[in-house]
Formats: C-alpha cells, sequence, structure tokens
C-alpha cells in the first residue's frame, strides 16, 4: 500500500503517448469519512476524485481550475469533483447514503448508483468564459465516461482506468488510476501494441493491492513502448474554505434574508460542502454581519 497519494507524468514511443497515473487512496479515504459515504458512492466519488487530480495536473497554468460534474438519474444524485493544477483535489457526492445492487461479477454497482446522465468539464483557465464539454454517460462507470470525454470534447484518444478498494468495514484499502493518450499522427503499431497491453492488464485495484506503483502501473500499461516518468507530484484532498470565506458568503446575502436566519439567541452553523467542515455563526454575529451589509449598501 503506497503510503502517500501523487501523481506521475511520462511519455513514452517518441512522446506519440503521454500518461498519467495516481494512487490516491489518502483522498478517497478522507472523502469518505468527510461525507460519512457509503461502500459504492466512496468507490464513485474515489474514482472520480483521482480522475480530475490527473486531469488538473494536465493544466499549465497556476491558477487554473477543473471541475467534473455528473449530473444523472441514479440514487447518488449526482457527483462533483474540482481540481488545480498541483495535485490538490475536493469533491462530493448529492446523496452520501445511496445504496445500489452490486454487479453480477461482485464489484460494487458504480454505474448503477450514478445512473443514466451527463458528465460535463468545466475548465476555468484565467480567460473571460470558462471552456465547458459536455458527454452522455456511457456507463456511470466513470472510468469509461471520461475516455469518452476525451474522444468528443478534446478529440484525444485516451484509455483510462479506475479503481477503487473498499474493505468490509468501508473503509478504502486502495485508490487510484491512469489515463493514457494518444498524440497526432502516432503510428499503428505503437497503437497496436498498446491495445495488446490493455487487453491483459489488470484492474487498478489489483495492481495496487499487489503493490504497484504510479510509477510500475504506466510500466506495465506502456510496456515495450520505452516509456519515461518525467514528473511526479504530490496529491491532497485539499478544501479552501475558511470561517471568513463563509463569512463573506453570509453578507451577500443581505440584511433582511440574514436576519431571517436569526432565532432567538441560537447559533446559526454552516457546513462546507466539500470538506464538511462546520463553522457556527451566533446571532451576535449574524445581525453585526447583517448590519455591515446593510452599511455598505448605504454607501452605494
Amino acid at each position: 500500500m503506497a503510503e502517500r497519494d501523487y501523481i506521475v507524468r511520462a511519455t513514452a514511443a517518441d512522446e506519440f503517448i503521454r500518461a498519467f497515473a495516481i494512487t490516491s487512496r489518502g483522498i478517497a479515504e478522507r472523502a469518505r469519512r468527510a461525507h460519512d459515504l457509503t461502500p459504492v458512492a466512496t468507490a464513485a466519488l474515489g474514482r472520480l476524485l483521482s480522475a480530475a487530480a490527473m486531469m488538473g495536473v494536465m493544466m499549465k497554468g497556476d491558477k487554473d481550475v477543473l471541475t467534473v460534474r455528473i449530473d444523472a438519474s441514479g440514487p447518488l444524485n449526482g457527483l462533483l469533483a474540482t481540481a488545480d493544477s498541483h495535485g490538490n483535489v475536493k469533491g462530493y457526492v448529492g446523496n452520501p447514503n445511496a445504496e445500489a445492487p452490486d454487479r453480477p461479477d461482485g464489484h460494487l454497482g458504480v454505474g448503477a448508483a450514478v445512473g443514466i446522465g451527463v458528465l460535463s468539464v468545466i475548465k476555468d483557465l484565467g480567460l473571460k468564459e470558462p471552456y465547458v464539454g459536455d458527454i452522455e454517460l456511457q456507463t456511470g462507470e466513470i472510468a469509461e465516461d471520461i475516455t469518452y470525454y476525451f474522444a468528443a470534447s478534446e478529440q484525444t484518444p485516451s484509455s483510462v482506468g479506475l479503481g477503487v478498494l473498499v474493505d468490509r468495514d468501508g473503509s478504502v484499502l486502495q485508490s487510484g488510476g491512469f489515463i493514457i493518450q494518444l498524440m497526432p499522427d502516432v503510428p499503428d503499431e505503437v497503437i497496436s501494441v498498446l491495445e495488446t497491453n490493455l487487453k491483459g492488464l489488470p484492474s487498478v485495484t489489483e495492481m495496487l493491492s499487489a503493490g504497484y506503483t504510479p510509477e510500475s502501473m504506466l510500466e506495465r500499461v506502456l510496456e515495450g513502448l520505452t516509456p519515461e516518468i518525467n514528473g511526479e507530484c504530490g496529491a491532497a484532498f485539499s478544501c479552501n474554505c475558511s470561517r471568513e470565506r463563509y463569512r463573506k458568503g453570509l453578507a451577500s446575502l443581505g440584511r433582511e434574508d440574514l436576519l431571517s436566519l436569526i432565532r432567538g439567541d441560537e447559533s446559526v452553523e454552516v457546513v462546507c460542502r466539500f470538506c464538511g467542515e462546520k463553522y457556527e455563526f451566533t446571532a451576535e454575529e449574524l445581525k453585526q454581519i447583517a448590519d455591515a451589509a446593510s452599511d455598505g449598501n448605504n454607501k452605494e
């Protein structure tokens, strides 16, 4: 079991292939604990967090942000993950208590839990408008859906593998994945070797359970294609919420809406949807925020 979460980047076949791999047990376990997820919700969100983290480090800018959102009909009631270009990722599911029957092969029924719907990728690259790409979900298993997104929205043939292994007590034993992408004009013989490798490839969780690292996963996937590891970065479930951030959010509600929250001397608790952190504001604090919001409006 890997001691830390991290992402590696690689190229192969004279740079006709670029590849990424992640080990993310800590990320998936943090998400499980933060949201008190059922096993199938843990598996679904863990997969999406791994994919988003790898897609995030594909971006160039220090302040670039990527969001992967799934709006679908299943009991999970949708999922969302957002990542930056430094390996930081966070996310949540609409229904942390979702249940779904296992697949016939005994694996968790992620596809059934996700359901039918749309996957959207939003990239905020510091431009006037963010890039948005939408595709219809293909299976709901997430890896296949991300694969289809790359082909349909970014015209980049790709292979995506994702996996989360959940223990009997609900905790995460293994989590990780890889993304392999073909560059333009890739020779047919390179595609043939890659297809052969992928056909005989164990699952992501099987490889991680056998002691594979992100580096050795890519070496296995890219065997015979002279892979070269180009770098790595740490990966973490990281939320930038803060008390001050929520204070500003409350102030934006306006005086009347704020005052409507006050019930005698009772405090109001605000919970971060991404990480579950709780922030308490007393009735007196809410009054002060309301007064400050009112003063600000009067100055305008």
